[in-house]
């Protein structure tokens, strides 16, 4: 018999069905027994009677434990006194497959709470909990969506190097590689940044790219992790950053929506939050005024001579100020100055000292860096130098623009950021897969 998944069950009532999945809870009563089957689609409620007949069964269930995973046959008899779903499955056969350990390392019973830590430490039975699956499902439409917004605009995805002979962002938060064969030196890139922009040298004119990148960053906060899913867009042809963000803003609105579509009202239910779908074009400030915002509360550090950028307070602050000003979730801040920005942002013309670039701001949080790009060879030597880098390390990659390069630009999102705000989690260590920090390698 061909496997039926729970969410399929209940159009089966008067049919016999095989069910394969995990014990979530056993009722062992007097007269009869119950056992409650998880699968990746839902939960369904079996039954069996206490006799004679099923004496070899009976026993089977009763050294049943919570997540050990089983498979069973029965028929679907509609029961409307049954919270789940109103139907259950009486039993006519079940196998173990996979006995579970006794005492699990993590709670599944929802009264006591395990830290999570522990629930790092068990990742596999900690992804078993039906909201942590929501993520990854939510996850993957995300993909799926912005995947769909950019073919339609007439992207090229992409997919860089991850060990390079080079930085590709800057001497920082570097992690090198030893011993790779016979070359000098050899690191994990942070970016593909330099591959992007090549390939817009190339004449791809717009690509895209979902892809991990590592920063040797020795952060414990709830929103940096050492490896992540960077998604990376460039296009060329545009006329100054606010092409790229007026990209962004349409291309977030659409993955959005469908992820709203789509998973709105569980998200509700799961995680307590409604997905706003957001208007377009978001508010836009620039860095100079956004200072003045934040320094306009009170805050201590925005009063300072040294408060060029934005902390999270500061982040935090400004996103409510234009939520209550603006209704708007979102919020660009724009033409951030050269000194906190890489020498590849394009700078004003009439400003030397700013660059074409933004940071966008979700709920108090940066989810996102770009910029226009510097694309002309001698202005991008000369700012190599402005900058004190080493021109021969970098050579390559000027390399670049020495043969004709369009104007172009481009945007870096982090994928674990948004579903962290998106959901309103504490942490990227919920949302993320396998967590790699400065502390966590395993599992």
């Amino acid at each position: 018999m061909n496997r039926t998944l729970i969410k399929d069950v209940s159009p089966a009532v008067g049919r016999t069905v095989k069910v394969q999945g995990f014990v979530k809870r056993v009722r062992d009563q007097k007269s009869v027994q119950f056992v409650i089957v998880r699968d990746h689609t839902g939960m369904v409620q079996t039954v069996i009677g206490r006799n004679e007949a099923n004496a070899q069964l009976n026993a089977l269930i009763t050294g049943l434990t919570t997540e050990s995973a089983i498979e069973l046959e029965g028929t679907v008899i509609a029961d409307p006194k049954v919270n789940l779903g109103g139907f259950e499955i009486q039993i006519s056969d079940i196998r173990m497959v996979s006995l579970a350990d006794p005492v699990l390392p993590i709670d599944f019973s929802g009264r006591c709470e395990s830290s999570l830590d522990v629930r790092l430490d068990w990742r596999f039975l900690d992804l078993r909990q039906p909201e942590n699956l929501l993520i990854f499902q939510i996850q993957t439409l995300s993909e799926m969506a912005m995947r769909e917004f950019w073919i339609s605009e007439g992207f090229v995805e992409i997919h860089s190097p991850k060990l390079m002979g080079h930085p590709s962002e800057s001497g920082a938060e570097l992690f090198e590689i030893k011993n790779y064969f016979d070359m000098p030196y050899a690191c994990l890139a942070q970016s593909p940044q330099f591959y992007k922009q090549m390939a817009m040298a190339a004449g791809f004119d717009r690509v895209f790219e979902i892809g991990p990148v590592f920063r040797a960053n020795p952060s414990f906060t709830a929103r940096h992790d050492t490896e992540f899913t960077s998604v990376d867009v460039e296009l060329s042809w545009i006329d100054s950053h606010h092409d790229i963000m007026a990209l962004e803003e349409r291309w977030l609105q659409y993955v959005l929506k469908r992820v709203k579509d789509v998973y709105g009202e569980q998200i509700k239910e799961v995680f307590g939050v409604e997905i706003t779908v957001p208007t377009v074009p978001f508010p836009k400030v620039t860095m100079a005024d956004a200072i003045k915002i934040v320094a306009a509360t009170g805050y201590e550090a925005a009063l300072t001579p040294m408060y060029t950028d934005l902390d999270p307070a500061g982040e935090r602050i400004l996103c409510e100020h234009m939520q209550k000003q603006a209704g708007h979730e979102f919020v660009f801040v724009i033409d951030y100055a050269i000194s906190v920005r890489p020498f590849y942002h394009m700078r004003y013309a009439d400003d030397p000292g700013l660059t074409k670039s933004f940071d966008l701001l979700w709920k108090g949080l940066e989810v996102t860096t770009g910029a226009q790009r510097e694309h002309r060879y001698d202005v991008l030597v000369s700012q190599v130098k402005d900058k004190r880098m080493k021109h021969e390390s970098l050579q390559f990659y000027l390399d670049f623009f020495r043969f004709g390069c369009p104007p172009h630009g481009g945007y870096g999102f982090g994928l674990t950021r948004m579903l962290m705000v998106m959901l309103n989690r504490k942490s990227v260590r919920e949302v993320t897969y396998l967590y790699r920090g400065p502390n966590r390698l395993a599992p």
